[in-house]
C-alpha cells in the first residue's frame, strides 16, 4: 500500500515536504469522477495535472510503475504516493494528507483536488549545435567553425521546487520543453569549455569527456531552478570543416607513418593511383619515375653495404649483415641472434 511521506513544517524546504496547518479544502460540486489517474501519459511527457473534476466516494486512483502521484491544495503539497497501483481514496489516501486527515466522504458530494502526476524516469536527448560555432584558434582571426552533437540525460529531483517554478502554472511539461531551454545556452558552454585551459583546437574529441562534464555542472544549475537535474552529458563528436578535416587527416598520416621518405612513397603510389583513374598518362610516368629512381637508390645503398660486409670479411672482420638470417652485425664473428659463423 502506498503511504504519503509527512514531513512537520520546519522541513519545508526538503525536495517533497508537506505542509501542515493550511487551510481547510472542502469544495463540493456536481461533476465527480470515480478514477484519478493519468489520462494522457505521453513517454515525453514530465507531468502531467489531473484537476478538471472532483472526486467522490469510493473514488479510486490508479498510479502506474514509473510515476508519482502528488496531491495539491492551492499549489502546495498535500501528500506524495509513490507505489504504482489502485487504491480507495477514501480509505487509503485522504487519512494521509495533511489538511485533509479529518476529511471523510459522509456525502454523496465530491471533494475538489488537484493530482500531480510525474514521470520518475531518466529522459535522454540527443542535441546538435544548430549554426557552426567559432572557436578561437591561432592563424585564424575569424575563428575555426566547428559543429557538436550529443547526448543528455536527466530527471525530476525536487518537487516543491517544480511546483512552484513550473506545475503551478502549467497543466502538462514534454521533454522539448527542457531542450528548447537547454539548446538556447549551450552554445556559450561549449565555448567556454571548448577554449579553457588552452586545448588542442585540432583534436577536441581527445577532451570530449572533460569538455562534457563541465557543461553538465554548468546545465545543471540551470534545471535545478525548475526542480531538474542532469545526470549526464557527452559530447559524441565534433565535426570540422571539410579543409581543416583534410589537414587534420594529412598530418595523422604524417604521425603514424613516422618517416618523411616512407610519405613520400604513399604520395606517390596515391599520385599513381589517381592518375590511372584519371587517364592521366603523365601523372603516372612522372610518378613511375620517381619511384624508380627511388628503388634505385635504395639499391644502391644495399650494395654499398653489402661491398662493405664484404670488405670487412676480408680484413678479418664480421659482416654488416647475416648471410643467414639478415640480422645486422656490428662486427661480431658470430651472428648474435642465430649464431652463425660470420668470419
Amino acid at each position: 500500500m502506498a503511504a504519503a511521506r509527512l514531513v512537520e513544517a520546519a522541513a519545508v524546504s526538503k525536495p517533497r515536504a508537506l505542509k501542515e496547518g493550511m487551510n481547510n479544502m472542502a469544495f463540493f460540486g456536481n461533476q465527480f469522477s470515480d478514477v484519478v489517474e493519468w489520462n494522457e501519459f505521453r513517454d515525453d511527457m514530465i507531468f502531467w495535472k489531473w484537476n478538471n473534476d472532483e472526486i467522490k466516494k469510493g473514488s479510486k486512483l490508479i498510479i502506474r510503475p514509473g510515476q508519482d502521484a502528488i496531491f495539491l491544495n492551492n499549489g502546495k503539497i498535500e501528500g506524495i504516493f509513490e507505489d504504482d497501483g489502485e487504491y480507495d481514496i477514501e480509505s487509503q489516501i485522504v487519512p494521509f494528507l495533511s489538511t485533509l486527515k479529518g476529511f471523510r466522504f459522509g456525502f454523496n458530494s465530491g471533494m475538489r483536488v488537484e493530482v500531480l502526476f510525474v514521470n520518475t524516469k531518466e529522459f535522454t536527448v540527443r542535441w546538435g549545435t544548430q549554426n557552426p560555432i567559432n572557436i578561437p584558434a591561432p592563424q585564424m582571426p575569424g575563428g575555426m567553425p566547428i559543429r557538436a552533437n550529443g547526448m543528455f540525460q536527466f530527471t525530476v529531483n525536487d518537487y516543491t521546487t517544480l511546483i512552484d517554478k513550473i506545475a503551478g502554472v502549467r497543466n502538462s511539461y514534454l521533454v522539448e520543453d527542457v531542450k528548447i531551454r537547454i539548446t538556447a545556452i549551450l552554445d556559450q558552454l561549449l565555448m567556454k569549455w571548448v577554449t579553457r585551459e588552452g586545448k588542442d583546437m585540432f583534436n577536441l574529441q581527445a577532451n570530449a569527456h572533460e569538455i562534457g562534464k563541465g557543461i553538465s555542472d554548468d546545465l545543471n544549475m540551470e534545471l535545478m531552478d525548475d526542480g531538474m537535474k542532469i545526470t549526464g552529458f557527452q559530447v559524441m563528436s565534433f565535426n570540422y570543416p571539410k579543409e581543416i578535416q583534410d589537414m587534420i587527416n594529412k598530418n595523422a598520416s604524417i604521425g603514424m607513418v613516422g618517416d618523411v621518405g616512407k610519405y613520400q612513397k604513399i604520395s606517390v603510389a596515391d599520385a599513381m593511383a589517381k592518375g590511372g583513374s584519371s587517364g592521366s598518362s603523365s601523372a603516372a610516368d612522372m610518378a613511375g619515375m620517381m619511384v624508380g629512381m627511388n628503388i634505385a637508390k635504395d639499391m644502391v645503398e644495399t650494395m654499398k653495404e653489402s661491398n662493405g660486409g664484404n670488405q670487412q670479411a676480408a680484413n678479418g672482420q664480421g659482416p654488416n649483415f647475416c648471410p643467414n638470417c639478415g640480422q645486422r652485425n656490428e662486427g661480431a664473428k658470430f651472428c648474435p641472434n642465430c649464431g652463425q659463423k660470420l668470419v
